[in-house]
């Protein structure tokens, strides 16, 4: 069941069976009783279409009058019912967001005021959350919007898993880039045996670890940079996302890096080889070795492309040489 206190107390209830026990589906509270009602809506308080997420709205006989001695509050919380007021006059904010499965039953998805932004995109975390439990070998999970060290902002997923098969990184980023947008994919994942908890027994976020410097858990094997220019892409990445070491075969995505950052290790890369360098190949050659491959294909071109040009200089300054040579003995007879 699920409930508050404002609605005197339990809103939805749901029958669990054994089966129950291997879903991963995330925190199905099933239909409201039968004498409260439940709507999910968007922001502009509009009812939203089925698997859409929003907050929910109670009305019905359970529902508070409203918070003792708090008339502002109460007239933020308490609104009218613009759907149904011949059945309950008066709705509660739950503050909760739900979204509701096509078998009717409605899905619980955190609160929302766990909503941040980050580069500009407006994200709920509870959504990340909530796809994430669906893995298989995720036991707990949370996710938070970080800044570390007066750093941009980053999502950072923290995960109790199954310590017989725990998942990788580019496993779980796999399992969230099928559902979410790239900037809803967390930037890094935080391994825990187990959550922090309050004297109440619920998580506590603010006890929750700042991400390690240490590579991330990863399946291939660290392999050292050799050349120079793998030492110097290396030293770029471990800069631009705080780790100690980066191997020359992980994928920058992988590591945690986004468009924006890639943007920012461009723009030093130019710097420190100076010399132009187009963005789409970090993108395309997203590991440390393809990347100096290329950018050692580059330059062993663009110094092929010097070696051409001189030669067909050479050879025209020598053309124009010999015309001059003819016309000079052509003058002279």
């Amino acid at each position: 069941m699920y409930g508050i206190t404002e609605t005197t107390v339990h809103v939805t209830y749901r029958p669990v069976t054994l089966a129950d026990l291997d879903r991963h589906s995330g925190s199905n509270i099933g239909i409201p009783i039968p004498d409260l009602q439940v709507y999910v809506v968007d922001q502009q308080g509009r009812r939203v279409a089925t698997g859409e997420t929003g907050e929910m709205l109670v009305g019905g006989l359970g529902v508070a009058r409203g918070y003792l001695n708090r008339d502002e509050l109460t007239h933020e919380r308490f609104i009218a019912n613009p759907f149904d007021p011949g059945i309950s006059p008066r709705l509660y904010r739950t503050g909760d967001l739900a979204r509701q499965l096509e078998n009717g039953d409605l899905e619980y998805l955190g609160r929302i005021d766990h909503q941040v932004k980050i580069r500009g995109f407006r994200i709920e975390l509870s959504e990340i959350e909530s796809l994430l439990a669906r893995h298989p070998a995720v036991r707990e999970c949370a996710v938070l919007a970080r800044s570390d060290n007066g750093s941009e902002p980053r999502l950072v997923a923290y995960l109790v898993t199954d310590q017989s098969a725990p998942p990788g990184v580019e496993e779980l980023r796999t399992h969230l880039a099928r559902k979410l947008p790239e900037y809803m994919v967390p930037a890094a994942f935080v391994f825990l045996d187990t959550f922090p908890l309050t004297v109440n027994g619920k998580l506590d976020r603010e006890a929750l670890p700042a991400p390690g410097s240490e590579r991330p858990r990863l399946a291939s094997a660290y392999v050292a940079p050799q050349s120079e220019m793998e030492k110097t892409l290396a030293d770029l990445l471990k800069a631009a996302l705080r780790q100690d070491k980066v191997s020359v075969n992980d994928n920058f995505f992988d590591l945690g890096a986004d468009s924006l950052m890639l943007t920012s290790v461009h723009r030093r890369l130019q710097s420190e080889l100076e010399r132009e360098i187009p963005i789409t190949e970090l993108f395309q050659y997203p590991t440390i070795r393809s990347l100096a491959e290329r950018l050692g294909e580059n330059r062993e071109d663009n110094d092929l492309s010097g070696k051409t040009q001189a030669r067909a200089q050479r050879q025209r300054a020598a053309l124009a040489r010999n015309r001059r040579t003819v016309q000079a003995q052509q003058a002279a007879q």
